[in-house]
Protein backbone atom coordinates (compact mmCIF):
# COMPACT_ATOMS: atom_id res chain seq x y z
CA UNK A 1 0.00 0.00 0.00
CA UNK A 2 3.08 2.08 0.19
CA UNK A 3 3.26 2.45 -3.32
CA UNK A 4 -0.06 4.15 -3.76
CA UNK A 5 -0.66 7.92 -4.06
CA UNK A 6 -2.91 10.44 -2.30
CA UNK A 7 -4.32 11.11 -5.41
CA UNK A 8 -5.50 7.18 -5.84
CA UNK A 9 -6.71 6.97 -2.10
CA UNK A 10 -8.82 9.90 -2.62
CA UNK A 11 -9.98 8.53 -5.63
CA UNK A 12 -10.72 5.41 -3.97
CA UNK A 13 -12.36 7.00 -1.24
CA UNK A 14 -15.48 8.97 -3.39
CA UNK A 15 -15.57 5.36 -5.06
CA UNK A 16 -16.77 3.85 -1.68
CA UNK A 17 -13.11 1.79 -1.83
CA UNK A 18 -11.98 2.62 1.91
CA UNK A 19 -9.20 0.56 4.28
CA UNK A 20 -6.51 -1.62 3.44
CA UNK A 21 -7.98 -4.88 2.27
CA UNK A 22 -11.05 -3.32 0.77
CA UNK A 23 -8.36 -1.34 -1.66
CA UNK A 24 -6.23 -4.41 -1.74
CA UNK A 25 -8.61 -6.35 -3.34
CA UNK A 26 -9.83 -3.53 -5.45
CA UNK A 27 -6.69 -3.60 -7.29
CA UNK A 28 -5.71 -6.97 -7.04
CA UNK A 29 -4.98 -8.86 -10.68
CA UNK A 30 -6.69 -11.73 -8.98
CA UNK A 31 -9.58 -10.27 -7.34
CA UNK A 32 -11.42 -12.58 -5.00
CA UNK A 33 -14.73 -11.08 -4.35
CA UNK A 34 -17.51 -13.75 -5.54
CA UNK A 35 -20.74 -15.32 -3.85
CA UNK A 36 -22.33 -18.94 -3.43
CA UNK A 37 -24.53 -18.98 -6.32
CA UNK A 38 -27.42 -21.01 -4.21
CA UNK A 39 -27.87 -17.55 -2.25
CA UNK A 40 -29.73 -16.32 -5.50
CA UNK A 41 -33.41 -17.17 -5.22
CA UNK A 42 -34.26 -20.38 -7.37
CA UNK A 43 -31.14 -21.59 -8.30
CA UNK A 44 -31.51 -24.59 -6.53
CA UNK A 45 -34.13 -25.66 -8.17
CA UNK A 46 -33.16 -24.56 -11.21
CA UNK A 47 -30.27 -26.41 -11.33
CA UNK A 48 -32.30 -29.54 -10.09
CA UNK A 49 -34.54 -29.10 -13.25
CA UNK A 50 -31.68 -28.75 -15.55
CA UNK A 51 -29.45 -31.56 -14.37
CA UNK A 52 -32.78 -33.74 -14.53
CA UNK A 53 -33.71 -32.25 -17.99
CA UNK A 54 -29.84 -33.52 -18.99
CA UNK A 55 -30.15 -37.13 -17.70
CA UNK A 56 -33.72 -37.92 -19.14
CA UNK A 57 -32.16 -36.57 -22.25
CA UNK A 58 -34.98 -33.49 -22.78
CA UNK A 59 -34.64 -31.37 -25.48
CA UNK A 60 -33.53 -27.72 -23.65
CA UNK A 61 -34.00 -24.29 -25.80
CA UNK A 62 -32.02 -21.28 -24.34
CA UNK A 63 -33.82 -18.57 -25.22
CA UNK A 64 -31.73 -14.54 -25.29
CA UNK A 65 -32.07 -11.18 -26.13
CA UNK A 66 -30.32 -10.13 -29.66
CA UNK A 67 -27.60 -7.62 -27.72
CA UNK A 68 -24.07 -8.34 -26.50
CA UNK A 69 -25.51 -9.50 -23.44
CA UNK A 70 -28.06 -11.87 -24.16
CA UNK A 71 -25.71 -12.99 -27.10
CA UNK A 72 -22.86 -13.99 -24.87
CA UNK A 73 -25.80 -15.15 -22.26
CA UNK A 74 -26.78 -17.77 -24.82
CA UNK A 75 -23.31 -18.31 -26.05
CA UNK A 76 -22.16 -19.29 -22.40
CA UNK A 77 -24.71 -22.19 -21.33
CA UNK A 78 -24.36 -23.47 -25.16
CA UNK A 79 -21.06 -23.87 -24.37
CA UNK A 80 -21.54 -25.00 -20.76
CA UNK A 81 -24.36 -27.42 -21.31
CA UNK A 82 -23.06 -28.60 -24.55
CA UNK A 83 -20.21 -30.21 -22.38
CA UNK A 84 -23.12 -32.68 -21.04
CA UNK A 85 -25.70 -32.97 -23.68
CA UNK A 86 -26.50 -32.90 -27.37
CA UNK A 87 -30.39 -32.22 -26.82
CA UNK A 88 -29.86 -28.30 -27.10
CA UNK A 89 -31.34 -25.75 -29.31
CA UNK A 90 -31.40 -21.93 -29.28
CA UNK A 91 -33.46 -19.11 -29.86
CA UNK A 92 -32.72 -15.57 -30.53
CA UNK A 93 -36.01 -13.69 -31.46
CA UNK A 94 -35.71 -10.67 -34.48
CA UNK A 95 -35.10 -7.11 -33.12
CA UNK A 96 -37.95 -6.01 -35.86
CA UNK A 97 -40.48 -8.82 -35.99
CA UNK A 98 -40.61 -10.06 -32.92
CA UNK A 99 -38.99 -7.47 -30.47
CA UNK A 100 -37.46 -7.66 -27.08
CA UNK A 101 -37.95 -10.78 -24.67
CA UNK A 102 -40.55 -13.89 -25.16
CA UNK A 103 -43.27 -13.37 -27.39
CA UNK A 104 -45.85 -15.80 -27.79
CA UNK A 105 -45.10 -16.97 -31.65
CA UNK A 106 -41.73 -17.29 -30.56
CA UNK A 107 -42.54 -19.91 -27.41
CA UNK A 108 -45.25 -21.69 -29.96
CA UNK A 109 -42.87 -22.61 -33.12
CA UNK A 110 -40.39 -23.32 -30.04
CA UNK A 111 -42.66 -26.00 -28.81
CA UNK A 112 -43.54 -27.21 -32.25
CA UNK A 113 -39.67 -28.11 -32.50
CA UNK A 114 -40.11 -30.40 -29.59
CA UNK A 115 -38.92 -28.26 -26.89
CA UNK A 116 -39.26 -29.77 -23.35
CA UNK A 117 -37.56 -27.29 -21.32
CA UNK A 118 -37.11 -23.37 -22.05
CA UNK A 119 -34.60 -21.67 -20.44
CA UNK A 120 -34.24 -17.80 -20.50
CA UNK A 121 -31.09 -15.76 -20.31
CA UNK A 122 -30.79 -11.69 -20.17
CA UNK A 123 -35.32 -11.61 -20.24
CA UNK A 124 -38.52 -12.83 -19.15
CA UNK A 125 -39.02 -11.89 -15.53
CA UNK A 126 -42.39 -9.99 -16.42
CA UNK A 127 -43.26 -12.54 -19.26
CA UNK A 128 -45.86 -14.22 -17.33
CA UNK A 129 -48.42 -14.49 -20.38
CA UNK A 130 -45.69 -16.38 -22.38
CA UNK A 131 -44.83 -18.54 -19.54
CA UNK A 132 -48.11 -19.46 -19.25
CA UNK A 133 -48.43 -20.72 -22.69
CA UNK A 134 -45.45 -22.61 -22.54
CA UNK A 135 -46.60 -24.27 -19.16
CA UNK A 136 -50.28 -24.80 -21.30
CA UNK A 137 -47.78 -26.68 -24.22
CA UNK A 138 -46.15 -28.62 -21.61
CA UNK A 139 -42.80 -27.06 -21.39
CA UNK A 140 -41.22 -26.36 -17.99
CA UNK A 141 -39.68 -22.99 -17.91
CA UNK A 142 -36.74 -21.79 -16.21
CA UNK A 143 -35.78 -17.55 -16.71
CA UNK A 144 -32.72 -16.53 -15.58
CA UNK A 145 -32.66 -12.29 -16.01
CA UNK A 146 -31.39 -9.41 -14.36
CA UNK A 147 -33.87 -6.62 -15.66
CA UNK A 148 -35.87 -4.91 -12.48
CA UNK A 149 -39.22 -6.64 -12.01
CA UNK A 150 -42.02 -3.88 -12.99
CA UNK A 151 -44.82 -5.74 -13.59
CA UNK A 152 -46.84 -8.94 -12.99
CA UNK A 153 -44.30 -11.74 -12.07
CA UNK A 154 -43.55 -14.43 -14.30
CA UNK A 155 -44.97 -17.52 -12.49
CA UNK A 156 -42.17 -20.39 -12.75
CA UNK A 157 -38.87 -20.98 -11.67
CA UNK A 158 -36.94 -17.01 -11.55
CA UNK A 159 -33.52 -16.42 -11.05
CA UNK A 160 -33.03 -12.81 -11.03
CA UNK A 161 -30.89 -11.15 -8.34
CA UNK A 162 -33.50 -8.04 -8.33
CA UNK A 163 -36.22 -9.60 -6.86
CA UNK A 164 -37.25 -8.26 -3.48
CA UNK A 165 -36.98 -11.48 -1.63
CA UNK A 166 -33.37 -11.93 -3.13
CA UNK A 167 -30.45 -12.35 -0.51
CA UNK A 168 -27.71 -12.77 -2.68
CA UNK A 169 -25.27 -10.27 -1.51
CA UNK A 170 -24.79 -8.12 -4.84
CA UNK A 171 -27.83 -7.15 -6.93
CA UNK A 172 -26.13 -5.80 -10.06
CA UNK A 173 -25.16 -8.71 -11.96
CA UNK A 174 -25.43 -8.19 -16.10
CA UNK A 175 -27.78 -11.33 -18.08
CA UNK A 176 -24.64 -13.30 -18.77
CA UNK A 177 -23.60 -13.00 -15.29
CA UNK A 178 -26.98 -14.35 -13.51
CA UNK A 179 -25.97 -17.10 -16.53
CA UNK A 180 -23.00 -17.97 -15.42
CA UNK A 181 -23.92 -18.21 -12.00
CA UNK A 182 -26.42 -20.87 -12.81
CA UNK A 183 -23.51 -22.28 -14.72
CA UNK A 184 -21.51 -22.41 -11.55
CA UNK A 185 -24.70 -24.16 -9.30
CA UNK A 186 -24.65 -26.83 -11.97
CA UNK A 187 -20.67 -27.19 -11.66
CA UNK A 188 -20.92 -27.77 -8.17
CA UNK A 189 -23.87 -30.14 -7.60
CA UNK A 190 -22.99 -32.30 -10.58
CA UNK A 191 -19.06 -32.17 -9.33
CA UNK A 192 -17.64 -30.74 -12.76
CA UNK A 193 -14.23 -29.76 -13.51
CA UNK A 194 -13.51 -26.05 -12.37
CA UNK A 195 -12.27 -25.15 -16.00
CA UNK A 196 -15.41 -26.37 -18.07
CA UNK A 197 -16.72 -23.30 -16.27
CA UNK A 198 -14.60 -21.15 -15.93
CA UNK A 199 -13.45 -20.84 -19.89
CA UNK A 200 -16.75 -19.24 -20.15
CA UNK A 201 -15.18 -16.12 -18.08
CA UNK A 202 -14.25 -14.05 -21.31
CA UNK A 203 -17.74 -14.26 -22.55
CA UNK A 204 -18.88 -12.81 -19.27
CA UNK A 205 -16.18 -9.89 -18.97
CA UNK A 206 -17.52 -9.31 -22.75
CA UNK A 207 -21.16 -9.35 -21.70
CA UNK A 208 -21.07 -7.15 -18.48
CA UNK A 209 -19.12 -4.38 -19.93
CA UNK A 210 -20.81 -4.07 -23.11
CA UNK A 211 -24.75 -4.26 -20.70
CA UNK A 212 -23.17 -1.30 -18.70
CA UNK A 213 -23.61 -2.58 -15.23
CA UNK A 214 -21.61 -1.13 -12.20
CA UNK A 215 -18.04 -2.75 -12.67
CA UNK A 216 -17.69 -3.21 -8.80
CA UNK A 217 -17.96 -5.81 -6.57
CA UNK A 218 -18.48 -9.54 -8.01
CA UNK A 219 -18.68 -8.30 -11.49
CA UNK A 220 -15.04 -6.01 -10.96
CA UNK A 221 -14.19 -10.08 -10.46
CA UNK A 222 -15.65 -11.88 -13.08
CA UNK A 223 -14.35 -9.24 -15.39
CA UNK A 224 -10.93 -9.07 -14.46
CA UNK A 225 -10.10 -13.04 -14.55
CA UNK A 226 -12.78 -12.83 -17.99
CA UNK A 227 -10.02 -9.95 -19.57
CA UNK A 228 -7.14 -12.35 -18.64
CA UNK A 229 -8.72 -15.19 -20.79
CA UNK A 230 -9.80 -12.83 -23.76
CA UNK A 231 -5.93 -11.83 -23.63
CA UNK A 232 -4.91 -15.43 -23.90
CA UNK A 233 -6.51 -16.20 -27.18
CA UNK A 234 -8.04 -19.36 -25.66
CA UNK A 235 -12.03 -18.25 -27.65
CA UNK A 236 -10.81 -18.50 -31.52
CA UNK A 237 -13.91 -16.92 -32.44
CA UNK A 238 -13.27 -13.80 -30.35
CA UNK A 239 -9.60 -13.63 -31.26
CA UNK A 240 -10.14 -13.38 -34.76
CA UNK A 241 -12.60 -10.16 -34.03
CA UNK A 242 -10.29 -8.71 -31.65
CA UNK A 243 -8.02 -9.01 -34.48
CA UNK A 244 -10.48 -8.25 -37.23
CA UNK A 245 -11.20 -5.11 -35.94
CA UNK A 246 -6.95 -4.02 -35.49
CA UNK A 247 -6.71 -4.31 -31.40
CA UNK A 248 -4.28 -6.42 -29.55
CA UNK A 249 -5.49 -8.89 -27.81
CA UNK A 250 -2.65 -9.08 -25.14
CA UNK A 251 -3.07 -4.96 -24.49
CA UNK A 252 -6.90 -5.29 -24.25
CA UNK A 253 -8.76 -2.40 -22.51
CA UNK A 254 -12.30 -1.89 -21.23
CA UNK A 255 -12.89 0.83 -23.25
CA UNK A 256 -11.88 -0.84 -26.13
CA UNK A 257 -14.12 -3.76 -25.20
CA UNK A 258 -16.97 -0.95 -24.49
CA UNK A 259 -16.48 1.00 -27.94
CA UNK A 260 -14.62 -2.01 -30.45
CA UNK A 261 -15.80 -5.45 -29.45
CA UNK A 262 -19.41 -4.86 -28.23
CA UNK A 263 -20.71 -2.70 -30.67
CA UNK A 264 -20.01 -5.49 -33.12
CA UNK A 265 -21.89 -7.95 -31.21
CA UNK A 266 -24.94 -5.58 -31.16
CA UNK A 267 -24.41 -4.94 -34.95
CA UNK A 268 -25.32 -8.51 -35.58
CA UNK A 269 -28.69 -7.81 -34.18
CA UNK A 270 -29.25 -4.17 -35.12
CA UNK A 271 -28.16 -4.89 -39.06
CA UNK A 272 -28.90 -8.69 -39.68
CA UNK A 273 -28.90 -11.83 -37.09
CA UNK A 274 -27.70 -11.65 -33.96
CA UNK A 275 -26.89 -15.71 -34.08
CA UNK A 276 -24.00 -14.83 -36.28
CA UNK A 277 -22.26 -13.16 -33.19
CA UNK A 278 -23.41 -16.53 -31.20
CA UNK A 279 -21.86 -18.88 -34.18
CA UNK A 280 -18.59 -16.86 -34.06
CA UNK A 281 -18.23 -17.21 -30.15
CA UNK A 282 -19.04 -20.72 -30.24
CA UNK A 283 -17.31 -21.61 -33.63
CA UNK A 284 -14.09 -24.05 -33.88
CA UNK A 285 -13.20 -24.17 -37.58
CA UNK A 286 -10.82 -21.40 -39.22
CA UNK A 287 -11.98 -20.75 -42.24
CA UNK A 288 -15.68 -20.43 -40.79
CA UNK A 289 -14.48 -17.99 -38.15
CA UNK A 290 -12.97 -15.74 -40.83
CA UNK A 291 -16.18 -16.14 -42.63
CA UNK A 292 -18.08 -15.18 -39.21
CA UNK A 293 -15.71 -12.41 -38.06
CA UNK A 294 -16.11 -10.84 -42.06
CA UNK A 295 -19.84 -10.29 -41.42
CA UNK A 296 -19.60 -8.97 -38.25
CA UNK A 297 -17.38 -6.53 -39.19
CA UNK A 298 -19.86 -5.81 -42.23
CA UNK A 299 -22.76 -5.50 -40.14
CA UNK A 300 -20.96 -2.75 -37.81
CA UNK A 301 -19.85 -0.71 -41.06
CA UNK A 302 -23.31 -0.79 -42.65
CA UNK A 303 -24.56 0.12 -39.01
CA UNK A 304 -22.14 3.42 -38.76
CA UNK A 305 -22.78 4.48 -42.17
CA UNK A 306 -26.61 4.23 -41.64
CA UNK A 307 -26.43 6.05 -37.75
CA UNK A 308 -24.33 8.72 -39.13
CA UNK A 309 -26.63 10.02 -42.07
CA UNK A 310 -29.64 9.22 -39.68
CA UNK A 311 -28.04 11.52 -37.46
CA UNK A 312 -27.24 14.33 -40.13
CA UNK A 313 -31.05 14.45 -41.34
CA UNK A 314 -32.15 13.90 -37.95
CA UNK A 315 -30.31 17.31 -36.76
CA UNK A 316 -31.12 18.97 -39.95
CA UNK A 317 -34.92 17.78 -38.84
CA UNK A 318 -34.78 19.57 -35.32
CA UNK A 319 -32.71 22.77 -36.48
CA UNK A 320 -35.82 23.47 -38.97
CA UNK A 321 -38.47 22.07 -36.89
CA UNK A 322 -38.22 21.93 -33.33
CA UNK A 323 -34.74 23.55 -31.74
CA UNK A 324 -36.72 25.56 -29.41
CA UNK A 325 -38.26 22.03 -27.68
CA UNK A 326 -37.33 21.29 -23.75
CA UNK A 327 -37.62 17.94 -24.67
CA UNK A 328 -36.91 16.35 -28.01
CA UNK A 329 -39.24 13.65 -29.65
CA UNK A 330 -38.75 13.16 -33.25
CA UNK A 331 -41.01 11.21 -35.49
CA UNK A 332 -39.08 9.88 -38.78
CA UNK A 333 -39.48 7.20 -41.39
CA UNK A 334 -36.03 7.56 -42.45
CA UNK A 335 -33.98 5.87 -39.31
CA UNK A 336 -33.56 2.45 -39.56
CA UNK A 337 -34.88 0.67 -36.12
CA UNK A 338 -32.02 -0.75 -35.29
CA UNK A 339 -29.57 2.31 -34.49
CA UNK A 340 -32.79 4.40 -33.60
CA UNK A 341 -31.46 4.37 -29.95
CA UNK A 342 -27.54 5.53 -30.41
CA UNK A 343 -29.22 8.24 -32.39
CA UNK A 344 -31.19 9.83 -29.93
CA UNK A 345 -28.09 8.82 -27.30
CA UNK A 346 -26.01 11.78 -29.92
CA UNK A 347 -29.08 13.82 -29.95
CA UNK A 348 -29.29 14.14 -26.29
CA UNK A 349 -25.51 14.98 -26.14
CA UNK A 350 -25.50 17.61 -28.93
CA UNK A 351 -28.41 19.39 -27.75
CA UNK A 352 -28.24 18.52 -24.17
CA UNK A 353 -32.08 17.84 -23.77
CA UNK A 354 -33.80 14.14 -23.64
CA UNK A 355 -34.41 12.73 -27.02
CA UNK A 356 -36.66 10.26 -28.48
CA UNK A 357 -36.71 8.69 -31.89
CA UNK A 358 -40.02 7.53 -33.08
CA UNK A 359 -40.16 5.24 -35.99
CA UNK A 360 -42.98 3.09 -37.65
CA UNK A 361 -43.88 -0.14 -36.62
CA UNK A 362 -47.12 -1.75 -38.81
CA UNK A 363 -49.69 -0.50 -37.39
CA UNK A 364 -48.05 1.15 -34.22
CA UNK A 365 -44.68 3.21 -34.00
CA UNK A 366 -42.22 2.46 -31.45
CA UNK A 367 -40.25 5.13 -29.58
CA UNK A 368 -36.47 4.63 -28.33
CA UNK A 369 -34.70 7.59 -25.97
CA UNK A 370 -32.08 8.96 -24.11
CA UNK A 371 -32.04 11.09 -21.03
CA UNK A 372 -29.85 13.74 -19.62
CA UNK A 373 -29.02 13.77 -15.59
CA UNK A 374 -31.61 14.95 -13.52
CA UNK A 375 -34.14 13.70 -15.87
CA UNK A 376 -35.65 9.63 -14.75
CA UNK A 377 -36.65 9.08 -17.94
CA UNK A 378 -38.82 5.70 -16.94
CA UNK A 379 -40.60 7.70 -14.27
CA UNK A 380 -41.58 10.25 -16.58
CA UNK A 381 -43.03 7.98 -19.15
CA UNK A 382 -45.02 6.14 -16.09
CA UNK A 383 -47.15 9.01 -15.43
CA UNK A 384 -47.97 8.52 -19.24
CA UNK A 385 -48.45 4.60 -19.23
CA UNK A 386 -52.36 4.45 -20.47
CA UNK A 387 -51.02 6.26 -23.68
CA UNK A 388 -48.75 3.01 -24.04
CA UNK A 389 -48.80 -0.81 -25.45
CA UNK A 390 -45.62 -1.60 -23.71
CA UNK A 391 -43.05 0.39 -22.04
CA UNK A 392 -39.66 -0.30 -20.31
CA UNK A 393 -36.53 1.47 -19.65
CA UNK A 394 -34.75 3.21 -16.58
CA UNK A 395 -33.69 6.47 -15.63
CA UNK A 396 -31.51 6.84 -18.74
CA UNK A 397 -33.28 5.12 -21.34
CA UNK A 398 -36.29 4.01 -22.80
CA UNK A 399 -38.64 2.02 -25.16
CA UNK A 400 -42.02 2.05 -25.94
CA UNK A 401 -44.76 0.88 -28.42
CA UNK A 402 -47.95 2.84 -29.19
CA UNK A 403 -50.46 3.73 -31.03
CA UNK A 404 -49.60 6.69 -33.93
CA UNK A 405 -52.68 8.65 -33.09
CA UNK A 406 -51.81 8.83 -29.30
CA UNK A 407 -47.95 10.45 -30.61
CA UNK A 408 -48.74 14.29 -30.25
CA UNK A 409 -50.65 14.17 -26.79
CA UNK A 410 -47.40 12.03 -26.14
CA UNK A 411 -44.98 14.80 -27.02
CA UNK A 412 -47.35 17.44 -25.63
CA UNK A 413 -47.80 15.96 -22.18
CA UNK A 414 -43.85 15.33 -22.26
CA UNK A 415 -43.17 19.29 -22.75
CA UNK A 416 -45.37 20.45 -20.26
CA UNK A 417 -43.34 17.73 -17.88
CA UNK A 418 -39.94 19.65 -18.73
CA UNK A 419 -41.34 23.19 -18.73
CA UNK A 420 -42.47 22.34 -15.37
CA UNK A 421 -39.44 20.84 -14.57
CA UNK A 422 -37.71 23.50 -15.40
CA UNK A 423 -39.87 26.39 -13.43
CA UNK A 424 -38.67 24.38 -10.43
CA UNK A 425 -35.08 24.20 -11.36
CA UNK A 426 -34.02 27.02 -13.67
CA UNK A 427 -30.23 24.89 -14.32
CA UNK A 428 -31.32 21.44 -14.91
CA UNK A 429 -30.35 21.73 -18.78
CA UNK A 430 -27.64 24.29 -17.95
CA UNK A 431 -23.93 22.55 -18.80
CA UNK A 432 -22.17 21.94 -15.88
CA UNK A 433 -18.43 20.59 -15.43
CA UNK A 434 -17.80 17.48 -12.78
CA UNK A 435 -15.05 15.82 -12.25
CA UNK A 436 -14.00 13.43 -10.00
CA UNK A 437 -11.14 16.27 -8.58
CA UNK A 438 -9.09 19.75 -9.50
CA UNK A 439 -5.89 19.01 -10.13
CA UNK A 440 -2.97 21.19 -10.92
CA UNK A 441 -1.10 21.28 -14.62
CA UNK A 442 2.44 20.04 -12.34
CA UNK A 443 0.18 17.01 -11.63
CA UNK A 444 -0.52 15.70 -15.20
CA UNK A 445 2.52 13.16 -15.50
CA UNK A 446 3.17 9.78 -17.01
CA UNK A 447 3.14 8.28 -13.74
CA UNK A 448 -0.21 9.44 -12.59
CA UNK A 449 -1.42 8.12 -16.06
CA UNK A 450 0.24 4.55 -15.42
CA UNK A 451 -1.21 4.52 -11.58
CA UNK A 452 -4.63 5.41 -12.84
CA UNK A 453 -4.48 2.07 -15.23
CA UNK A 454 -4.43 0.35 -11.76
CA UNK A 455 -8.22 0.83 -11.17
CA UNK A 456 -9.27 0.09 -14.42
CA UNK A 457 -11.45 -2.15 -15.91
CA UNK A 458 -13.33 1.31 -16.32
CA UNK A 459 -17.15 1.17 -16.81
CA UNK A 460 -20.34 1.75 -15.02
CA UNK A 461 -20.03 3.00 -11.81
CA UNK A 462 -16.27 3.21 -11.95
CA UNK A 463 -15.61 5.38 -14.63
CA UNK A 464 -12.18 6.71 -15.72
CA UNK A 465 -11.22 9.42 -13.36
CA UNK A 466 -12.26 13.26 -14.22
CA UNK A 467 -10.45 16.00 -13.38
CA UNK A 468 -10.58 19.40 -13.57
CA UNK A 469 -8.36 21.85 -14.99
CA UNK A 470 -9.50 25.33 -13.87
CA UNK A 471 -8.73 28.32 -16.18
CA UNK A 472 -6.25 27.37 -18.56
CA UNK A 473 -5.26 29.17 -21.64
CA UNK A 474 -5.41 27.51 -24.87
CA UNK A 475 -2.40 27.80 -27.12
CA UNK A 476 -1.37 26.20 -30.91
CA UNK A 477 -4.64 24.73 -31.83
CA UNK A 478 -5.27 22.73 -34.29
CA UNK A 479 -8.03 20.39 -35.79
CA UNK A 480 -6.97 16.76 -36.63
CA UNK A 481 -8.86 14.34 -39.18
CA UNK A 482 -11.87 15.62 -40.71
CA UNK A 483 -11.90 18.74 -38.27
CA UNK A 484 -14.01 16.94 -35.77
CA UNK A 485 -11.57 16.41 -33.78
CA UNK A 486 -8.65 18.77 -31.96
CA UNK A 487 -4.80 18.98 -30.05
CA UNK A 488 -3.42 21.82 -28.16
CA UNK A 489 -1.19 23.29 -25.42
CA UNK A 490 -3.21 24.25 -22.11
CA UNK A 491 -1.32 26.83 -19.75
CA UNK A 492 -2.40 26.15 -16.44
CA UNK A 493 -3.01 28.16 -13.89
CA UNK A 494 0.46 27.23 -12.64
CA UNK A 495 1.94 27.79 -15.53
CA UNK A 496 2.93 24.44 -16.42
CA UNK A 497 2.08 23.47 -19.99
CA UNK A 498 -0.56 20.02 -20.56
CA UNK A 499 -0.88 18.57 -23.91
CA UNK A 500 -4.20 17.90 -24.50
CA UNK A 501 -6.37 16.11 -27.53
CA UNK A 502 -10.25 16.54 -28.43
CA UNK A 503 -11.82 14.22 -29.95
CA UNK A 504 -15.03 14.03 -31.70
CA UNK A 505 -16.44 18.15 -30.28
CA UNK A 506 -13.96 19.99 -31.38
CA UNK A 507 -16.95 21.32 -33.38
CA UNK A 508 -18.75 21.98 -30.72
CA UNK A 509 -16.52 23.72 -28.79
CA UNK A 510 -15.21 26.08 -31.37
CA UNK A 511 -15.85 29.09 -29.17
CA UNK A 512 -14.17 28.03 -26.35
CA UNK A 513 -10.61 26.82 -28.51
CA UNK A 514 -10.59 29.73 -30.51
CA UNK A 515 -11.44 32.81 -28.32
CA UNK A 516 -8.15 33.46 -26.39
CA UNK A 517 -10.25 33.57 -23.22
CA UNK A 518 -9.67 30.80 -20.34
CA UNK A 519 -11.29 27.81 -20.05
CA UNK A 520 -12.04 25.39 -17.56
CA UNK A 521 -11.36 21.87 -18.73
CA UNK A 522 -12.38 18.31 -18.28
CA UNK A 523 -11.12 15.02 -18.84
CA UNK A 524 -8.70 11.78 -18.27
CA UNK A 525 -4.96 12.05 -17.62
CA UNK A 526 -4.01 9.38 -19.94
CA UNK A 527 -0.75 8.71 -22.18
CA UNK A 528 -0.16 7.94 -25.94
CA UNK A 529 1.84 4.88 -27.06
CA UNK A 530 3.93 4.94 -30.07
CA UNK A 531 6.76 2.50 -31.32
CA UNK A 532 7.16 1.28 -27.54
CA UNK A 533 7.48 5.26 -26.23
CA UNK A 534 4.73 6.52 -23.69
CA UNK A 535 4.11 10.16 -23.22
CA UNK A 536 1.42 11.71 -21.36
CA UNK A 537 -1.89 13.74 -22.59
CA UNK A 538 -5.07 15.12 -21.11
CA UNK A 539 -8.02 13.66 -23.36
CA UNK A 540 -10.78 16.79 -22.98
CA UNK A 541 -14.63 15.88 -22.51
CA UNK A 542 -15.85 19.29 -21.57
CA UNK A 543 -14.86 22.84 -21.41
CA UNK A 544 -16.70 25.97 -20.43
Amino acid sequence: MNHITPILIELLAKRGIAGESEIKEFLSEKPQKTYDPFLLPDLEAGVDLILQAVREKKKICIYGDYDADGITSVSILMEFLGSMTDRLVYYIPSRFDEGYGLNRNAVEKIHQNGVEVLLTVDCGSVSYEEVELAKELGMQVLITDHHSITDTRADCLLINPKRSDCVYPFHDLAGCGVAFKLAQGIQKKAGLPKPVLNRALDLVALGTIADVVPLLDENRTLVKHGMRIMSSGLRPGLAALIEGISLKKEELRSDQIAFGLAPHLNAAGRMGDAKVAVRLMLEKDANRIQELTGQLIAYNKQRKQIQNEAYKRCVERIDEQIADRKFLVLYTEEVHEGIAGIVAGKLKEKYERPAILVTPSGDYVKGTGRSVPGVHLYKLLQSHEELFLRFGGHEGACGFTMEREKLFELTEALERDMEQMLREDPELLKQQLTADMEIEGEQVTLELAQELELLAPFGSKNPKPRFLLGQADIIQPQPMGDGSHAQFQAICADGYQVECVLFSRAKDFQRQIYSGMPVDLTGSVDFQEWRGHRKVQFNVDNMI
